[in-house]
């Protein structure tokens, strides 16, 4: 006999653990037992997963006892704490902070690339998620890749509020409001205006003048496609937009790549939607991609720059908490699921 499995979600109070409940509820992951965790002080409130309603308890190593999957999203800080306990105690854990994805030996998946890092774990162990702009991008690139290898990508993004968490998405509806009452905007999250504003992304800038975020699309990619020579550079910008990231890309091939066949890998792709029509000018756009599973794909055309139809821009729109977040976890959850490496046995 075999039970399904205890989930474990840390950081159950915030925008990406709120989306984790829906998403369970909606996609029908099983589980035995479903344990919110989350700081001291919301420990004792209550939040409901479809027809379960859970008491949030405090995220402590004891926590963890007879966890068999943890979804962390509660920030860097509390993973390092907490997400070695976690598997201590027996838990797969997959963790949305930047707190391992570049460690040797953590294997940083985006299913739809490569899911098959996760067919050789032998045992409990972490496995991070991606930057959200890193999983967006690549969703959309990879099926590319695959067919004619990208030597190097250029990506500027506009990032939504949602990337910064729920307190800076609330920042920006009270500056939407203290806007039309005539107010001064409150400014706690960002130290600026966000309304009616476009700024450089908020995560430290290095001496050589990249800021974190433009780092990890680099980084990130190299390590997920297991290519350490392909050339990525990025521009990162925070955008007044609640919870959707848009992104221009231009790729560069090792080879040629026609627009004809561009479309035609996109329109099979997985976890991808072309948005694409040009008589109509509609093209993907953050409001329509918020609440998708989907990476919206769309601006395809060749780059008139680069010789023989080796290059190709494009303008991509992705859910920062869904796919950017909370969905890619839950897939890597249901191929876990799938493969059997969830479910204990039980006695009797």
């Amino acid at each position: 006999m075999v039970r399904d499995p205890v989930i474990a979600i840390v950081g159950a109070t915030g925008a990406v653990g709120v989306e984790f409940l829906e998403l369970i509820e909606r996609r029908g992951v099983r589980f035995s037992e479903l344990r919110l965790l989350a700081s001291a002080r919301s420990a004792g409130t209550t939040m409901r997963c479809g027809v379960h309603e859970c008491m949030v308890q405090e995220a402590t190593p004891e926590a963890f006892e007879g966890v068999d999957l943890a979804l962390f999203s509660a920030g860097k800080g509390v993973s390092k704490a907490l997400a070695p306990a976690a598997v201590r105690a027996g838990a797969w854990v997959v963790d949305n902070s930047s707190a391992f994805r570049m460690d040797e030996g953590i294997p940083l998946v985006v299913p739809e690339v490569n899911a098959h890092e996760l067919d050789v774990l032998g045992a409990p162990c972490i496995i991070a998620n991606p930057n959200c702009s890193t999983i967006i991008a690549l969703v959309a690139v990879t099926p590319l890749h695959r067919a004619v290898r990208v030597e190097r990508m250029v990506v500027s993004t506009y990032q939504a509020a949602s990337g910064a968490g729920a307190a800076a998405m609330r920042e920006l509806e009270g500056q939407a409001r203290e806007f039309a009452d005539g107010r001064e905007f409150t400014t706690d999250v960002f130290g600026r205006q966000y309304l009616f504003n476009v700024f450089s992304h908020n995560s430290a800038v290095g001496a050589d003048g990249y800021n974190e975020e433009e780092r990890k699309l680099l980084q990130e990619t190299r390590k997920i496609w297991g290519d350490p020579s392909v050339r990525v550079t990025a521009t990162c910008v925070r955008v007044p937009v609640l919870r959707a990231h848009c992104e221009a890309i231009n790729l560069t091939f090792a080879g040629d790549m026609p627009e004809s066949r561009v479309r035609e890998l996109l329109a099979a792709a997985p976890g991808v939607q072309v948005v694409d029509d040009r008589a109509a000018n509609r093209f993907p756009e953050p409001i329509g991609a918020a609440g998708k599973d989907d990476v919206l794909v769309g601006r395809i055309r060749q780059d008139w720059s680069q010789p023989d139809r080796r290059g190709i821009d494009l303008f991509v729109a992705g859910d920062q908490i869904r796919k950017g977040a909370a969905l890619n976890a839950i897939q890597i959850t249901e191929h876990l699921l799938a493969a059997g490496r969830l479910t204990r046995a039980t006695v009797g």
